[in-house]
C-alpha cells in the first residue's frame, strides 16, 4: 500500500508549509502507534512538534492541541503504570520493611486514598488505602492497630477539628480587632499621668502575648508524656473561658476613674489568654498528629476561618456600628460562645468510633535515644537497649534532639513562612493607602485598608489552607518546598514600593495603583496558607506514631518562633521606609 503525498500548495494564513523531513502523517502515525503500545517517549513527541511533513499543509493550532493531548495521555499512562507498580510494592512491604525500587529508596504510605512519594501526594483512582498511620518517610518504625480502620462518618471528626481550629484563634483575633474599644477605654490615661499607655498599647500587647506563648510552648512540650492531652485541652479551655468572661463583663463597666488599673488587668488577661490559647492550640494540633493528615489540615483551616470571621466582623462594625462598646461586647460574646462550643465538641470527640481508633494510647515499640541521627546512619544508632536508654534520656521527656534533627527542614519552612508573613502583615500592609485617597470616597478611605489588607489576606490564607485537603505538592523531602518558601522573600520589596505612608527614607513608589497591593496581599495570604499547612502537616507524619504528638507540639513552637522573629524584624523594616 502506497501513501499518496500531496504536492506543495501555496501557504495560507494560519497554516504552515513544512519541508525537509518525514511526512507529518507518518510522524503522527508513529507517535500514536507507540503511544498505544506504551513505548512512546516525551522527546519523540516533542520532536514531532518540530519536524513536519514533506509538502503538508496543516493548521498550527490543531497540530499543537493534538500534540498536547498526546503529551497528557502519555503522562497519564506512565503515571498509571507507576501506581500499579507501587501498589504491588506496597503489598510486598506490608511488614514495614524498606523497599528499593529502581535503585531508589521509596516509602509508600496512604491516608484516605492518597499516593505519597518524596515529592508529592495525590489521589489515586482505584488504589486501596494501606495503613494510614505509617510514617511518611522511610526508615521509621510503623505503628499497627489490631482492628480495621473505621470511617469518619458524616465527616464528624473533620468538622470537630475545623471548629476547634476556629475556636483556637477567634478569641485572640477578636481581642486584637477591638482596637477602637481599647483606645476608648484608655482615653483617660493622659489625665492620670500615663500618656504612653495609649500610644504604645499595641507594643505592650505584643510583648504580653509573645513571651507567654514561647514559655507555654516549651512547658507543653515537656508535659506531653506527663499530663494527658485531655487534661491539657480542657484545663486551657476552661481558663480561656474564665478570662474572656472577665473581659466581657468589663466592657459595660465604667473604668474612667481607674484607667491604669484597667490597663493592668487587661495586660494580665492577655498574658493568661495567650498562654492558655497556646497550650490549647499546640495540644490539639499534637492530638491531630495521631489522625490522618486531613484532620491536621482541618484544624489549620479552622484557624484561618477564625481570622476571616474577625475580618468580616470588623467590616460590619465599620459599616453599621456607632458605639464601640456595643461592638466589643458582640466580639467578646461571640468568642465566649465559640470557647463553650470547643469544650462541648472536645467532649464529644471520644464518642466517635473513628476518633477512638486513633486516640488509643500507643506503647513505643522502640526506645529512641535523645541524640540526633541522620537517615544514612546505621539502625543501631537509632535503637538502644533499655539499660542504655535509661542512662541517656528521661522516658517522660520526648527525645528533643532526635525530633529536631528529623524536622529541621520542615521546621525551617514553617519559621520562614511566618517570618515573612508577619513582617508584611499587618505592619506594612495596613499602612498602604489608596493612591486616590484624596477623592474622599468611602472605598479609598474608610474601607480600603480593612478590605485590601485584612479581608483579602484572610480569605486567601483560608483558600491556601484548604487546598492541601486534596493536593499535597511538593512532598516532605522535596527541595522545591524550601525553595518556594525562600521565594516569598521577594514579597517584602514588593510591599515596600507600594503606596506605603508615611515615607521618610524611600520616596519612590513603583506600584502606583490600588490593584497592586490587592494582588500582592492575596498572593502573600495564599502562599502563607498553602506552604505552612504542608510543612505543619508533614512534620508529625515523618515520625513514628509514639512521637507524633510531641512532634506536633514542636511544629507549633516553630510557628510561634517564626511569628516572634517576624514581629521583631517588622519594626526594623518599617523604619527603613
Amino acid at each position: 500500500m502506497e501513501l499518496a503525498i500531496p504536492q506543495a500548495v501555496p501557504q495560507e494564513p494560519g497554516k504552515l508549509q513544512a519541508s525537509g523531513g518525514p511526512t507529518l502523517g507518518l510522524w503522527f502515525l508513529l507517535a500514536e502507534a507507540v503511544f498505544v503500545t506504551e513505548m512512546v517517549s516525551v522527546p519523540l513527541i516533542l520532536l514531532s512538534w518540530c519536524v513536519l511533513g514533506d509538502g503538508v499543509q496543516v493548521d498550527l493550532m490543531l497540530l499543537r492541541w493534538r500534540l498536547l493531548v498526546l503529551l497528557v495521555g502519555h503522562y497519564w499512562v506512565l503515571t498509571k503504570r507507576a501506581l500499579e507498580d507501587d501498589d504491588a510494592i506496597c503489598d510486598d512491604s506490608s511488614d514495614g520493611s524498606q523497599v528499593d525500587y529502581d535503585g531508589r529508596h521509596v516509602a509508600i504510605v496512604s491516608e484516605d486514598g492518597f499516593y505519597h512519594s518524596s515529592n508529592s501526594m495525590y489521589k489515586t483512582p482505584n488504589s486501596p488505602p494501606p495503613d494510614e498511620q505509617s510514617p511518611l518517610l522511610e526508615g521509621q518504625p510503623r505503628s499497627h492497630y489490631g482492628s480495621p480502620k473505621p470511617h469518619d462518618r458524616y465527616h464528624g471528626a473533620y468538622i470537630i477539628f475545623f471548629s476547634m481550629g476556629i475556636g483556637s484563634l477567634l478569641p485572640w483575633n477578636f481581642f486584637v480587632t477591638a482596637k477602637e474599644y481599647w483606645m476608648y477605654k484608655l482615653q483617660n490615661c493622659s489625665a492620670q499621668g500615663n500618656s504612653d499607655i495609649q500610644n504604645y498599647f499595641e507594643s505592650y500587647i505584643s510583648i504580653a502575648s509573645t513571651v507567654p506563648s514561647v514559655l507555654c510552648l516549651i512547658g507543653n512540650f515537656l508535659l506531653v508524656n506527663r499530663v494527658s492531652v485531655r487534661v491539657r485541652v480542657l484545663t486551657s479551655l476552661v481558663i480561656l473561658l474564665a478570662v474572656f468572661v472577665v473581659i466581657t463583663v468589663l466592657v459595660k463597666v465604667d473604668t474612667s476613674s481607674w484607667t491604669f488599673s484597667f490597663f493592668v488587668v487587661t495586660i494580665i488577661c492577655m498574658v493568661v489568654l495567650s498562654g492558655t490559647a497556646t497550650i490549647f492550640s499546640s495540644s490539639i494540633f499534637g492530638l491531630t498528629a495521631s489522625f490522618p493528615m486531613r484532620n491536621s489540615q482541618a484544624l489549620l483551616s479552622g484557624g484561618a476561618m477564625g481570622g476571616t470571621i474577625s475580618a468580616v466582623a470588623s467590616l460590619v462594625d465599620l459599616a453599621i456600628s456607632d458605639d464601640v462598646t456595643d461592638c466589643a461586647l458582640a466580639f467578646f460574646l461571640t468568642a465566649d460562645i465559640f470557647i463553650v462550643i470547643c469544650i462541648v465538641l472536645y467532649l464529644m470527640l471520644p464518642k466517635l468510633e473513628y476518633a477512638r481508633y486513633y486516640m488509643k494510647p500507643v506503647k513505643p515499640s522502640h526506645v529512641y535515644s535523645s541524640g540526633s541521627f541522620g537517615e544514612e546512619e546505621q539502625p543501631s544508632g537509632l535503637l538502644k537497649t533499655p539499660s542504655q536508654a535509661s542512662r541517656t534520656m528521661d522516658p517522660s521527656t520526648p527525645p528533643i534532639r532526635f525530633i529536631l534533627k528529623k524536622t529541621a527542614t520542615l521546621g525551617f519552612c514553617v519559621i520562614y513562612v511566618f517570618f515573612i508573613s508577619i513582617i508584611i502583615f499587618p505592619s506594612l500592609s495596613s499602612n498602604i493607602e489608596s493612591v486616590n485617597k484624596s477623592s474622599g470616597s468611602l472605598w479609598t478611605n474608610k474601607f480600603f485598608v480593612p478590605l485590601t489588607s485584612f479581608f483579602l489576606y484572610n480569605i486567601a490564607d483560608l483558600c491556601g489552607r484548604q487546598i492541601p485537603a486534596w493536593i499535597q505538592i511538593p512532598g516532605p523531602k522535596s527541595k522545591i518546598l524550601p525553595g518556594l518558601v525562600l521565594l516569598r522573600t521577594f514579597f517584602v520589596p514588593l510591599f515596600i514600593f507600594c503606596n506605603y505612608q508615611p515615607r521618610l527614607h524611600l520616596d519612590k513608589v513603583f506600584f502606583n495603583s490600588d490593584i497592586y497591593p490587592s494582588i500582592f496581599i492575596s498572593l502573600l495570604g495564599f502562599s502563607n496558607g498553602y506552604l505552612s499547612t504542608l510543612a505543619l502537616m508533614y512534620g508529625p507524619k515523618i515520625m513514628p506514631k509514639e512521637l507524633a504528638e510531641a512532634t506536633g507540639v514542636l511544629m507549633s513552637f516553630y510557628l510561634c518562633l517564626g511569628l516572634a522573629l517576624g514581629s521583631a524584624c517588622s519594626a526594623f523594616v518599617v523604619h527603613l521606609i
